[in-house]
């Protein structure tokens, strides 16, 4: 009698782990994963990676939601974009703030042309400019008749050449690009843009999220990051090399977002968050990249972790410093500009930026 009593219950538990691994297993996702070839060890915790909190120490200044970029005029004023799209200029001394314009968008990076004009990366408007009375006016939307959907950063060059990348035409901001870490499918560009008479090339395609853009200090290469590879590409300008493209630097600790020209010809990256063993562990697994999604959407976690770092580079590629927070006073940390002995941290999410002295 006690088995026959049983047997309802064994029945029921029996019936939800099968949805259960029914769910793990077979529940469809939004994206068609594709394998990649297995990772290198990540160096997080070692050599010039290891452990510090130095940025813990940097002061914040309010400004807004999500500054992600930052730039600074030829008066030495600061600007910013702000997640609801207002392009803010920001007394640094005394903490005032003024709203010069809205994109109607989402502004990311930021740098000033030498009539200027603050050209705008704009996830939702394409790559945009304001001039110094607050008017936007549109530069480019489309390439090659095609709409971008993920402008995200960029460089000008001496001769007011711009360039900048599209992170993905796949996925649009704001749509889960985070999908981009399980899919493994490439459609990131770097892409210039001459303002004289809007002539748009593409330099680089097929790279995994296009992210920060910097030229050198010598113009004779661009650099555009790979957020989702952990690596820098080098596309060069000038010489030899002209039109061709290596590795500027790769297999690093997290997920890399804008880097930005340090005064001493180096680079300054931004990394959003670390790397995530589950996934590093998994990119020759896209079926289990689809479990690891299903897991992840069934208990809410996501793997952007609250740990930054600003990692600084030479002009050849090599690691000079490392500066890191996971104690959650900079978190999501999108760029590093370095300003007058300062860095002047930006960030996706947070509601201030933050300036430290730089090393």
């Amino acid at each position: 009698m006690d088995n026959v009593k049983k047997r309802p219950i064994l029945a029921g538990f029996l019936a939800i782990l099968g949805i259960f691994f029914g769910y793990l297993l077979l529940w469809p996702v939004p994206f068609d994963p594709v394998a990649g070839p297995p990772r290198a060890a990540n160096p997080a915790g070692t050599g010039i990676f290891a452990k510090n909190n130095a940025l813990a120490a940097a002061k914040m200044v309010e400004i807004g939601h999500g500054p992600e970029g930052t730039a600074f005029d030829a008066q030495g004023r600061l600007y910013t974009g702000l997640t609801d799209g207002r392009i803010l200029r920001v007394n640094v001394a005394s903490g005032a703030i003024e709203e010069l314009a809205n994109t109607g968008g989402r502004p990311l990076g930021l740098n000033f042309d030498a009539n200027g004009d603050l050209i705008i990366a704009d996830a939702v408007k394409g790559l945009i400019a304001m001039s110094p009375d607050g008017i936007i006016r549109t530069l480019a939307t489309d390439f090659d008749g095609v709409r971008m959907v993920f402008v995200d950063d960029l460089a000008i060059d001496k001769d007011g050449i711009i360039y900048f990348s599209d992170a993905s035409q796949r996925h649009a901001f704001g749509n889960d690009d985070i999908i981009e870490i399980f899919e493994r499918r490439p459609s990131g560009r770097l892409i210039s843009y001459n303002p004289a008479n809007g002539e748009m090339k593409l330099l680089l395609d097929d790279l995994y999220f296009a992210n920060g853009v910097a030229l050198s200090k010598a113009q004779d290469f661009v650099l555009v990051n790979e957020t989702f590879e952990h690596r820098i590409m080098r596309y060069w300008l000038k010489g030899p090399k002209a039109g061709t493209a290596d590795v500027f630097a790769e297999n690093l600790p997290g997920y890399i977002d804008n880097i930005t020209e340090a005064p001493d010809g180096g680079f300054w990256l931004a990394v959003v968050a670390p790397r995530v063993d589950e996934l590093d562990n998994l990119v020759d697994k896209p079926f289990m990249r689809k479990v690891l999604w299903r897991v992840f959407r069934l208990t809410g976690d996501s793997p952007v972790q609250m740990h930054s770092y600003a990692v600084k580079f030479d002009s050849d590629g090599n690691v000079q410093a490392s500066l890191e927070d996971d104690s959650g006073h900079i978190f999501m940390m999108t760029s590093v500009l370095q300003h007058k002995g300062q860095l002047f941290l930006g960030s996706l999410i947070n509601n201030a930026i933050g300036i430290i002295d730089a090393p």
